[in-house]
Parts: structure tokens; sequence; C-alpha cells
């Protein structure tokens, strides 16, 4: 017992299997536990940067398929925009032809109407030759 306290009070100690230590036994263990829970804290850490890592892969893979579809959106949009432009043209073609059509008709009305009278006119005329003779 004395042997054991003057070895303590120079900082030694026995372990279970009576080796000599510098640490006390207790202090020992709990510097051993100390550095399984350290070993496994990095592992969890290790572990947390993995599934973070591919949480940051699958959110860009996200952004970039979300901004692709946008990008279809935007062409579609587009696309849209110049059938109705092109549409609008055509409409005002088909008017712009609409109207000629109906100043054309127009000339030819009146030119058949005059037409007519000059037949009517003649027509008289044929008649008052015949009755003269």
């Amino acid at each position: 017992g004395m042997a054991q306290a003057a070895l303590g009070a120079a900082g030694l100690h026995f372990d279970e299997l009576n080796k000599l230590r510098v640490l006390e036994p207790e202090v020992a263990a709990q510097t051993a536990q100390l550095r399984e829970e350290c070993r496994a804290f990095v592992d969890k850490t290790a572990e947390f940067q993995k599934i973070v890592g591919s949480l940051i892969e699958l959110v860009d893979q996200l952004a970039k398929a979300a901004e692709s579809e946008k990008m279809k959106a935007i062409g579609a949009r587009n696309l849209l925009k110049s059938i109705a432009k092109q549409r609008e043209a055509q409409e005002q073609q088909l008017q712009a032809l609409i109207a000629e059509k109906k100043m054309q008709l127009e000339r030819y009305r009146i030119e058949y109407e005059t037409l007519c009278k000059i037949e009517a006119d003649q027509n008289e005329f044929i008649d008052q030759f015949i009755f003269q003779k």
C-alpha cells in the first residue's frame, strides 16, 4: 500500500494488468473513451458532409432542369408570339386584298351600267331606224 501511495505521489500508477502507467487508470479510461467518441464524431461528420454533398448535387440538377424547362417555355412563348404576328400580317394582307377586290367590283359595276345604257341607246336607235323605213 505504501509503495503504491509513493508511486501515486510521483504520478505513477498500476493498471488492471499491473503495468506501470503515467496516467491514473480512470483518466486513461476516460481518455480512451474520449478518443473513441472523437473518432465516432469524425465519422459522423464525414457522413454528414457526404449527405450534404449529394444534397447539393441534387439541388444543382433540379436547378439545371428548371432552367432548361424555363428556356423551353420561353422558346414556346416566342414561337406563339411569332405565329400570332404572322397571322396578323396575313390578316392585314387579306383585308387589303378584299378592299382592292371591292374597288375592282365597283369599277366593273359602273362599267356594266354604262354598257347597259349604251346598249339601250343603240337598241332605241335601231328601232327608230327600222320604223323610219
